[in-house]
């Protein structure tokens, strides 16, 4: 460009730009040092004048974001984005390094925050409500400034004097593009704008000649806005001519350019702006991420490619071959097989492909085709990976310490920098040891921040360790999250404090006894010691009105769990604990009624609160030593059959004493469940569950186990009844199939009941038994059909030493073979390897 644009002359520079547009960014550069104007305004809210000059601090990295928000309620909020080749942004940065005055001139935040949310067009130009917090990470209700020359739906034609909801809404960038023979838009600018070097004065006066025709053509086309929003526009340029004479720059969506230029009186245009809602609006500067800037994102100002557009505006040269320098990097980082002949043949087909289509540059399109064809061998698997990374991309802003902030977003800005966990726009796997005060530092705020609706961080299932020491979590950090930290910051101004107010005050409200007790889940896993106080008030208020077995059997779990994480965490879980023995007393004395007469739906919910309870029952009891004379399941000390003491009510003792206990009383009750078949009948399912359940503790002898099986199915015994046993008793997957395939006498019961089963009932018997079988692994089913085939074992053969083998298994148990892998186990279990003090080798011998 040589000179200034001809809007020059007549008055104030107008410099009509795309948004996020390299080359409109590189024209406004170099218009700006040609004309050396004496202010600079530029489309966006005015309550950002106090806060422009911090983007050129050293620490303010792009892409970055104004984000305003209404004082009395947050969650009320708008974001204006900024890239590092956004025109608005390079207009900002020659300003302040030349010490020139910049100024916004859109519509105030103030006003915007305040108008009722509308359904808006892709270039929707004034910000919006955001959603509710439910609602995200939504990205498609984060609109930004407006965008003149971005597709949008297109409108229906509106009869003269039709409100503005109706007005026709035209796409100048398609009609534009259609009009010089082009059917993409997005090429027809990149070969206009894009690709042009720096532009020009001539290419600014092309795009506001454009304009002006297309709102001649269609009228306004626009946002229902515009009108409003170009007064207000027009009034700022009065005021700065009046300061700074003609001498004005100003940087706006091309769209604009020609309403800025109408000749308008001064009073006509605050007539407009007469009577438009008005709220107290806060505005500071937060990251922004170059996935939030692409269309896809529902962005309104969005484009196709954030990435590519980074790499044109900060190519100093050769961009194609920097760009394919790039793709080759980042596939080789991905064990692809590229070289550098590969990067070679790559640039001359993009640039051929550009010549053959008349394009002054390879395009995007040119060089994602030579990617795929050179570099991907025809692949679309590594171009997904290259258009996420490089064409999309996950940059995140930073914005410096000095910017103005909500006292809870200072808290946690100075707690991520002391845990070293630095925000990021790529979603990362974190691993914690909760054994370190670092972890356990980033553990807790992590789920003080999820508390709050601050999702920065997801639970993930750990890989390696299933310890409650350890814990994995998926962190991305999205630009959305920063609205939900001034939403948060009505409930305190520390993550510590903000995080025990709300939960304190969820307790208070909360209406379930589950929802209570992953509250109180949440406390401990947060360390809000301030907060169980009220918490474990309100949980034992709700534990005394609950009578329902399925509410107490849902909260039992949680309850547990925060028992078991005081112990890794530090925390003083008593009060818990005495809560958790509690529920579980009630559930031991109310599930055997609970369970009688229920049809099939709620026998298998009530299965499922079964197993839960007896999950709970099991870590609870690990938190102390028996109070009783009940060994520990698993030692071989235990009876096969239970004292009649067992059975009796114990009194309730508070710790892990009455913990302790609760395992053998809970054995009884499911003695008692599976033993059930008198009329009202507990459901097979449930009986068979109770049986399976005993039987894995060690409580149940294998000939009690198959005597309760042999009375299931007995001809008495209705087939889809026993079926259903079946289903309770082997159902869960492979544990099931595996007790069959060493159990060779529960597999003849099972086989020979099935054979015995009438031919007018099997068709209802048959779900089932697939539902059952069909959840084990295709080796056990395999070796389960393999027995079925061969036949059944001896009678009185379960699998011990001279039974018929199994495939893959020998002929029987080998006791000195066996007994040399006891001190291994014990000392993984944390027993001593030999209590006797015996030389296990040689008693192997």
């Amino acid at each position: 460009m040589t000179g200034a644009p001809r809007a020059r002359a007549a008055g104030p520079l107008l410099l009509g730009v795309r948004h996020h547009g390299p080359g409109s960014a590189r024209a406004v550069r170099a218009a700006l040092a040609a004309c050396a104007p004496r202010a600079v305004l530029i489309e966006g809210p005015p309550e950002a004048d106090a806060i422009v000059r911090l983007a050129a601090e050293k620490d303010m990295r792009p892409p970055v974001a104004l984000l305003a928000h209404a004082a009395d309620d947050p969650g009320r909020a708008g974001f204006w984005p900024l890239a590092g080749f956004s025109p608005e942004w390079a207009a900002i940065q020659w300003a302040l390094a030349h010490e020139v005055p910049v100024r916004f001139i859109d519509l105030p935040a103030a006003n915007s925050l305040a108008m009722p949310a509308k359904q808006t067009p892709a270039a929707a130009p004034a910000p919006a409500a955001l959603p509710d917090p439910a609602a995200l990470p939504d990205p498609a209700a984060l609109p930004g400034p407006a965008t003149p020359l971005e597709p949008v739906d297109p409108g229906e034609q509106a009869a003269p004097g039709a409100g503005s909801a109706e007005r026709l809404r035209v796409d100048p960038l398609s009609v534009l593009a259609g009009t010089a023979g082009y059917d993409d838009p997005e090429r027809w600018w990149e070969d206009v704008i894009e690709h042009r070097g720096t532009g020009g004065a001539e290419a600014f006066t092309a795009v506001a000649e454009a304009m002006e025709a297309l709102r001649a053509e269609y009228g306004h086309g626009g946002h229902e806005d515009d009108a409003v929003r170009e007064a207000h526009m027009r009034l700022r340029l009065r005021e700065a001519r009046r300061e700074f004479g003609d001498e004005v720059a100003v940087v706006c969506g091309a769209w604009h350019v020609p309403a800025l230029g109408e000749r308008t009186t001064a009073t006509a245009d605050r007539k407009l702006l007469k009577g438009l809602p008005k709220v107290k609006a806060e505005i500071s500067w937060v990251p922004w991420t170059h996935r939030r800037l692409a269309r896809h994102s529902g962005y309104g100002a969005g484009i196709t490619s954030p990435g590519w557009y980074d790499h044109l505006f900060h190519a100093p040269d050769r961009p194609v071959e920097r760009w394919l320098t790039k793709v080759a990097g980042l596939l080789r980082a991905e064990d692809f097989a590229v070289s550098s002949a590969h990067v070679i043949e790559a640039v001359r087909l993009a640039e051929t492909l550009a010549a053959m289509r008349g394009r002054p540059l390879a395009g995007l399109a040119e060089t994602l085709d030579a990617v795929r064809a050179v570099l991907c061998e025809g692949s679309d698997v590594p171009m997904a990976l290259v258009w996420d990374r490089l064409v999309v991309g996950d940059v995140l802003g930073e914005v410096p310490e000095s910017a103005p902030a909500a006292p809870l977003q200072r808290d946690l800005t100075r707690t991520q920098r002391s845990l070293r966990l630095k925000p990021e726009a790529l979603e990362r796997e974190l691993e914690l040891d909760l054994r370190k005060e670092t972890d356990a530092g980033r553990s807790r705020l992590l789920h003080r921040l999820r508390l709050l609706g601050v999702d920065w961080g997801s639970p993930a299932v750990s890989r390696g360790s299933t310890g409650t020491f350890r814990e994995t979590w998926r962190l991305r950090w999205e630009p959305e999250l920063s609205v939900r930290v001034a939403e948060a910051g009505v409930w305190g101004t520390t993550v510590l404090s903000a995080a025990t107010a709300k939960a304190e005050t969820e307790a208070r409200s909360a209406k379930g006894l589950a929802e209570v007790t992953e509250l109180a889940e949440r406390c401990l896993l947060g360390a809000l010691s301030g907060a169980l106080p009220v918490v474990m008030r309100s949980l034992a208020d709700r534990a005394a009105l609950d009578a329902d077995v399925g509410h107490l059997a849902q909260a039992l779990p949680a309850l547990v769990r925060s028992v078991r994480y005081g112990d890794v965490r530090g925390t003083d879980t008593a009060a818990l604990g005495e809560v958790a023995v509690g529920l579980a007393e009630r559930i031991l004395v109310g599930l055997p009624p609970a369970c009688v007469g229920l049809d099939a739906d709620g026998a298998a919910e009530m299965r499922g609160h079964m197993e839960a309870v007896h999950r709970a029952i099991g870590l609870l009891s690990e938190s102390g030593p028996e109070t009783g004379t009940q060994p520990e399941a698993g030692t071989g000390a235990e009876p096969e059959t239970w004292p009649a003491a067992e059975a009796r009510p114990q009194p309730r003792a508070a710790g892990s004493g009455a913990a302790g206990g609760l395992r053998g009383r809970w054995a009884a009750t499911l003695r008692s469940l599976a033993g059930r078949d008198g009329t009202p009948a507990t459901p097979g399912l449930i009986r068979g569950r109770a049986a399976r359940l005993l039987l894995d503790d060690a409580r149940l002898a294998e000939d009690e186990a198959a005597r309760l099986m042999g009375l299931a199915l007995s001809p008495g015994t209705e087939p889809p009844e026993a079926a259903s046993w079946i289903e309770g008793f082997i159902g869960g997957g492979a544990g099931g199939g595996m007790l069959l395939v060493h159990d060779e006498r529960l597999l003849g019961l099972v086989d020979r009941w099935l054979i015995s089963v009438p031919a007018e009932a099997f068709t209802d018997v048959l779900p089932l038994l697939r539902r059952t079988f069909s959840a084990y692994d295709t080796g056990v089913r395999r070796t389960l059909g393999e027995l079925v085939r061969r036949g059944p074992a001896a009678e009185g053969h379960s699998g011990g030493q001279g039974a018929p083998a199994a495939p893959g298994f020998g002929p029987g148990l080998d006791p000195h073979r066996a007994a040399a892998v006891v001190p291994t186990v014990r000392l993984l279990l944390g027993l001593d390897p030999d209590p006797h003090g015996h030389d296990p080798m040689e008693a192997a011998r």
